[in-house]
């Protein structure tokens, strides 16, 4: 039984950059490395961004020491790091290897070119005992400037007993250097045939190689420029009010509680709640609405949102890592990072594919040194290398987790996040979805939905004297009806001998008269006559209103009817689902006649009404036991419970509502078109993965007996070592440019089309 220590320590999370991962073999190395730790519970590698997420009590010094033992090297990540830092980094690295590609490039084609016109003397003559040598010497200059970073990773991995792409690229480009030396060496004791040096060929494959990386590098940095974006959103400083002098800080000193000042077209530097001022506030990075938001005294505030107009004072109520804006940001790298199941195959197979592939290169040798025409032992060189240089997994090791990362960052673009990638997966094949009405099938906030004027009262008369007796109330429904008299600009009266009656209704004296409003038993309670009105009364239940009578001096004046409307576009999300083949059930704990209304309304058939919160889960439980793959959304507070049940939990919030952990996605604006659109992302990524996987799977199944020279006795072809390095480098681009479509699907309407 864990106890409360173990679960704190489980909690903790320590997020670090690792550098030297150019496969997944190599993320198989450190999560297996991070997971010997002591201490830690939970380890999850991303190859796409080079980052890993511990989870646990492990010292980060023994984190990083056991990433180093492995062959890599480790980098505690703090606080959010700067974007244009990032994108300089990101810059320099692309700079870096296309410097690499350009220089063995040019060399390499400078040595073909030169062959090819028979501008080189030839192996073994008088010219080419001064030649050859000169050649090797600034090759392997070449090769140690190239691919310097191969040969140490390879050495790196080697010393921990491990193998991965360094190893097949350092044992491609290596044996070719290593076999020309000796060729140059021994060529008046080998066959003519076999003197052919192959030293144009380690660097080109080195060239492609840099290229490839390079090109990779370009595309992956764009998979997480929503997440930059997010990042650039944070401000460096803060303007606080301290001993009544306001001074400008940088945002890590804002302490909570603190006054802060925020003036026209700045941002909003932490989390807080408005105390002084007016303005209209851009949330759009948050929600992804692209109206600003009228904000007041009480309003909360983000932190990252833009302040449009008018300067104002806040109270910070979240700083740091708590913020709205943090939150998005940590959960959008956590699920960037996780691994949905598909992902399970790929990362066992590119486990032991290294060394299988060693393996490979040399029963390949072997085979075409036993059986090969002559010279073998070219041909047995030539195409145990070219096997070597073509099967490196990169391609394989990219296909999940760059088309995760797309896509979560492209939902957070669309006002989803999206917090882990089994939810990803899962959501796609939702069979059945649970809707909680309140906030979620509905706005939420009670509105005046009808007046009805009986005598000589007009509908303003009754809601100017139902507003001014309801104005000492702090009842939801006088909420609404003070909020309507506000938006018609009614002046209110004066009140006076004011009573609240629980559960009938409230009375007062206006002026000179007796005013009540309430339920037909207060009615009751005080004689009033109502009889002309039941059928009214009778209508707007049916129609899931709540009704209230007013009274005049004990004379019935009309009704005011408030009801929470359902969203605008509730009704059109819900035929979406339904056209998409998904079973809608709306489960509420309000009255049956109340839900039947709202589901009517909506274009819900199935209701089950009077449902506590804690039953919900057992519902959602009931339908997956009946083999149903159940979505359920809600406000992630009272749905907790059904949404942590759930396959795949969706929580309707807003901005400031992130920190919903029972929920495996997070819609920060209040629209149900957002389900649909997540289940639409959620098939194209599960296709994205699919596609990257089989592309890989089949290049690397089919590539591999070509190179090993399969297709020689029929038809005489062989592959080049050259281009199969440019095939290799090719095949991971290919893979993350496939990803990168994901950032421009259409998502509305449930159809993705990209």
């Amino acid at each position: 039984m864990n106890t409360e220590a173990d679960t704190n320590a489980a909690s903790r999370e320590v997020r670090l950059s690792i550098s030297g991962m150019r496969c997944a073999g190599c993320v198989s190395a450190v999560e297996g490395a991070l997971a010997a730790v002591e201490g830690v519970f939970e380890v999850a590698v991303n190859f796409a961004d080079h980052s890993a997420l511990v989870k646990g009590a492990a010292d980060t010094l023994l984190l990083k020491q056991a990433v180093v033992a492995a062959g890599y090297d480790a980098a505690v990540m703090e606080g959010f790091e700067d974007p244009a830092e990032q994108e300089r980094q990101e810059l320099s690295r692309y700079k870096a290897l296309m410097k690499k590609a350009a220089v063995a490039g040019a060399f390499g084609a400078t040595l073909m070119l030169a062959g090819y016109w028979d501008w080189i003397p030839a192996i073994g003559s008088e010219a080419g005992f001064w030649f050859w040598p000169e050649v090797a010497l600034l090759t392997l200059v070449i090769l140690i400037y190239s691919g310097g970073h191969f040969y140490s990773g390879a050495l790196k991995a080697m010393r921990s007993g491990q193998a991965n792409m360094d190893t097949l690229i350092a044992l491609g480009t290596g044996s070719a250097w290593l076999y020309s030396c000796i060729i140059i060496d021994y060529s008046k004791s080998l066959p003519s045939l076999a003197t052919h040096a192959y030293f144009e060929a380690s660097v080109v494959i080195l060239a492609f190689i840099n290229l490839g990386s390079a090109l990779e590098t370009l595309a992956r940095g764009k998979t997480s420029s929503a997440i930059r974006k997010l990042i650039g959103l944070q401000p460096r400083t803060a303007r606080v009010i301290r001993d009544g002098q306001e001074l400008d800080i940088p945002i890590e000193q804002v302490g909570l509680s603190e006054i802060l000042r925020v003036r026209p077209g700045e941002k909003i530097p932490v989390d807080g709640v408005v105390i002084e001022g007016h303005s209209l506030i851009d949330e759009s990075m948050l929600t992804g609405e692209p109206i600003a938001v009228e904000k007041t005294e009480g309003s909360d505030v983000a932190a990252g949102t833009m302040n449009q107009q008018g300067s104002f004072l806040f109270e910070a109520k979240r700083i740091g890592r708590d913020t709205a804006l943090a939150q998005i940001i940590d959960s959008v790298r956590q699920a960037q990072g996780s691994k949905p199941e598909i992902a399970r195959l790929a990362d066992k197979i590119s486990g032991i594919f290294v060394p299988v592939v060693v393996v490979l290169s040399v029963l390949t040798f072997l085979i075409w040194y036993n059986f090969g025409p002559d010279p073998a032992l070219g041909y047995a060189f030539v195409t145990s290398m070219t096997v070597l240089v073509i099967a490196c997994p990169c391609a394989l090791g990219l296909a999940t987790p760059i088309s995760v990362m797309v896509a979560v960052g492209r939902a957070a673009q669309s006002g989803i996040l999206i917090r882990n990638g089994a939810a990803l997966q899962s959501a796609g094949k939702l069979s059945c979805l649970i809707l909680d009405k309140t906030g979620t099938v509905t706005e939420g906030k009670p509105v005046v939905s009808t007046l009805v004027a009986v005598g000589d009262y007009t509908e303003q008369a009754v809601l100017q004297l139902a507003a001014s007796i309801e104005s000492g109330s702090e009842h939801p429904l006088a909420a609404a009806i003070l909020a309507e008299a506000k938006l018609r600009q009614l002046k209110l009266d004066k009140t006076e001998h004011f009573e609240a009656m629980s559960g009938f209704g409230v009375s007062a004296e206006i002026g000179d008269r007796k005013v009540a409003l309430g339920n037909a038993e207060l009615m009751d309670k005080k004689n009033i006559d109502y009889s002309a009105l039941k059928q009214n009364l009778a209508e707007l239940s049916t129609l899931g209103q709540t009704p209230m009578l007013l009274a005049v001096d004990d004379n019935l004046a009309g009704i005011i009817a408030v009801s929470d409307p359902i969203k605008k576009d509730s009704a059109k999300a819900i035929g979406v689902l339904k056209n998409l083949g998904v079973r809608i059930i709306m489960v509420t704990g309000d009255n049956e006649v109340t839900a039947r209304a709202i589901a009517r309304q909506a274009g819900i058939t199935e209701v089950r009404a009077q449902v506590l919160p804690q039953d919900k889960a057992s519902v959602v439980k009931e339908l997956q036991q009946t083999g149903a793959i159940v979505g359920m959304v809600g406000d992630g507070i009272n749905d907790a419970p059904a949404l942590a049940q759930a396959d795949v939990g969706l929580a309707i919030g807003t901005g400031t509502d992130v920190a919903i952990e029972s929920a495996d996605v997070v819609i920060l604006q209040g629209s149900l078109l957002k389900v649909p659109e997540t289940i639409a992302l959620s098939k194209a990524t599960v296709v994205n993965i699919k596609q990257n996987l089989l592309g890989a799977f089949f290049y690397n199944t089919l590539s591999i007996p070509i190179a090993a020279g399969v297709l020689y006795p029929l038809f005489g072809i062989l592959l080049n070592p050259m281009i199969a390095g440019a095939a290799m480098a090719m095949s991971s681009l290919t893979v993350v440019s496939n990803a990168n479509r994901l950032r421009w699907i259409k998502m509305n309407d449930g159809a993705s089309r990209h």
